[in-house]
């Protein structure tokens, strides 16, 4: 007498799908990081060895992908604001926030599109915007009251110097030293000591004109303005 068959294990579907899953995560970081997040999304399924179709099914969007491969690494550099702010001394913790940041903006290209322009629908990406401007505003005026930072500077001027800079600092390890960021960042440090010799010329930015400029910045390395918040053509 024959046994009746097993339909299979109703598990595997699941274990599949989370294995797949992995493994576009993994390719996605490995693509964002060397390409920056403007890479096509057929790349990242290849490399996972999943057809497009896979891709899509786990993140409809482009948004979704990026926020979940880049939401650990966000969430660390909240902690390393935290760990900022209770520094014993505000110079400190702007050394080392500041520090902390540049490294990951000149060792990682999709974290740096991520941390110096907009992107929107990214969720965990808001969060830490806010988190890193509310950081600078602390460490900014406690520094103003110890003697420390200069008086004319603004939290939005800090952050302009922070896109700028940053958005070279993988073309400047690229063409040098993995560690030629720390100069440039050891003159952004300097020209925020108290006190200077002459005062800055002209207005600070306001933080609307901040994101305009954010915003073009994205734009002109190809990441379409708004992009990464609406699906994309799902190839078969």
């Amino acid at each position: 007498m024959m046994s009746a068959r097993s339909d299979g294990d109703p598990a595997r579907p699941r274990r599949d799908a989370r294995r797949n899953r992995d493994r576009l995560l993994r390719a996605a970081h490995e693509v964002f990081t060397e390409q920056g997040l403007e890479a096509p999304l057929d790349v990242i399924a290849r490399r996972a060895g999943v057809g497009n179709a896979t891709l899509y099914r786990h993140f409809p969007t482009r948004a979704a992908l990026v926020d979940a491969v880049f939401r650990d690494q966000l969430g660390g550099t909240t902690a390393a604001g935290e760990r900022a702010r209770s520094a014993p001394d505000a110079w400190t913790g702007l050394h080392s926030y500041l520090e902390g940041v540049f490294a990951t903006l000149a060792a990682d290209r999709g974290a740096n599109d991520l941390m110096t322009t907009r992107l929107q629908g990214v969720d965990a990406l808001d969060a830490v915007h806010a988190h890193n401007r509310e950081t600078l505003d602390l460490l900014l005026a406690r520094g103003r009251a110890e003697g420390a930072v200069r008086g004319d500077i603004s939290t939005e001027d800090v952050l302009f110097m922070l896109a700028a800079l940053g958005r070279a600092a993988p073309a400047l390890t690229a063409a040098t030293t993995s560690d030629a960021w720390r100069r440039p960042l050891a003159l952004l440090l300097d020209g925020l000591r108290a006190p200077t010799a002459a005062p800055l010329p002209g207005a600070g930015l306001t933080p609307g004109e901040l994101d305009g400029v954010l915003e073009e910045l994205g734009s002109q390395r190809g990441t379409a303005r708004g992009a990464a918040g609406k699906g994309e053509r799902r190839d078969a």
